[in-house]
């Protein structure tokens, strides 16, 4: 297929490793009222599908860890959006996509899973913790499984299967593919639907998720606690793909309160997933430094998690509180 609109292909040899300048963190999309579901979507998927090719040859570079990071963030959103209009796109169309970048995400994961560990789990304690031949061993065996990993990100833009990917994508959202298959009628006829009505619906189910998970916070435990988090990055990428369509001061406050707990869920989850990453790391290992540091780096963080999930009542109760802008007063 020819290649979509508006997308410059970056030959990865002209990449210049030390004086990359960094993309910058694009906006959400801006969507009008006036505009049809059909058209929301296809302005959603074309948004972040551009800005996932632009962080692409950061992460083939290895210039910055926000390379891997916003690559990430960008196919998160775009499932998402694939998720939002799940009631007015059948899954039999999306798919075939979904699962691609479920494959892609895949393959970054665990090279931003190394990423954080490396610059918020071990080099943000530097030296804090009276083991520092143990530090810098776990260190080094931390970096050389990031090696490992950015080898297969390197091989994994450089495979057919993703080449393929990106440009049948790239083709498929400019020529809103999803609206040319023999789809019922009254399918299409319900695509045609301006969009702020259709955003209504979403928010609020989005809304209502969130708030019942999130009941019983001083009680649930840490993968409730992940599922929470995953529920508020549902909701947090709704209200940025639809937050032009309501007023911006509410809307900014809402999102803002959101933040704040998405944040703290965040730093929560880095805590949980420490362990098993860290004994990855020490497989095949008996090198007691080593492994007295990683005991003592865990039970460090261990001590941060708690703080922070105390931290974590005030915002949420103001969150859970907030008006939510979409709905009558």
């Amino acid at each position: 297929m020819g290649q979509g609109r508006n997308t410059k292909k970056i030959s990865h040899k002209e990449v210049n490793e030390k004086h990359m300048a960094l993309p910058a963190i694009r906006k959400p999309v801006v969507l009008t009222t006036r505009q049809t579901i059909n058209d929301a979507f296809e302005a959603i998927m074309r948004h972040n599908f551009d800005d996932m090719q632009q962080w692409i040859p950061v992460a083939f570079s290895r210039e910055d860890i926000e390379g891997v990071h916003q690559v990430r963030v960008s196919l998160r959103r775009l499932r998402s959006a694939i998720s939002v209009f799940r009631r007015a796109i059948p899954r039999t169309i999306t798919d075939p996509w979904n699962e691609e970048m479920r494959w892609v995400a895949s393959e970054f994961g665990p090279t931003r899973d190394l990423d954080v560990l490396i610059s918020e789990g071990l080099e943000s304690v530097a030296g804090k913790i009276p083991l520092p031949e143990g530090e810098q061993k776990l260190l080094s065996v931390a970096r050389q499984h990031q090696d490992a990993a950015y080898a297969r990100i390197r091989q994994l833009i450089e495979s057919e299967r993703y080449k393929t990917f990106v440009t049948n994508f790239d083709q498929w959202i400019t020529v809103r593919g999803w609206f040319q298959v023999d789809m019922p009628a009254e399918t299409r006829a319900y695509m045609v639907n301006e969009i702020a009505f259709y955003a209504k619906k979403v928010l609020s189910k989005r809304l209502k998720v969130v708030l019942n998970a999130g009941t019983t916070l001083d009680a649930l435990s840490d993968p409730e606690l992940h599922q929470l988090r995953i529920e508020c990055k549902k909701l947090r990428y709704a209200t940025e793909f639809f937050s032009a369509l309501f007023d911006n001061k509410a809307m900014s406050e809402f999102t803002g309160q959101l933040k704040e707990v998405q944040g703290l869920l965040g730093i929560l989850n880095d805590v949980a997933v420490m362990p098993t990453l860290v004994n990855q790391l020490l497989q095949g290992s008996s090198d007691l430094e080593m492994h007295s540091y990683a005991g003592a780096l865990i039970g460090w963080r261990s001590y941060q998690g708690a703080d922070i999930r105390k931290q974590l009542v005030t915002p949420w109760k103001n969150f859970s509180r907030t008006f939510a802008p979409w709905e009558k007063r």
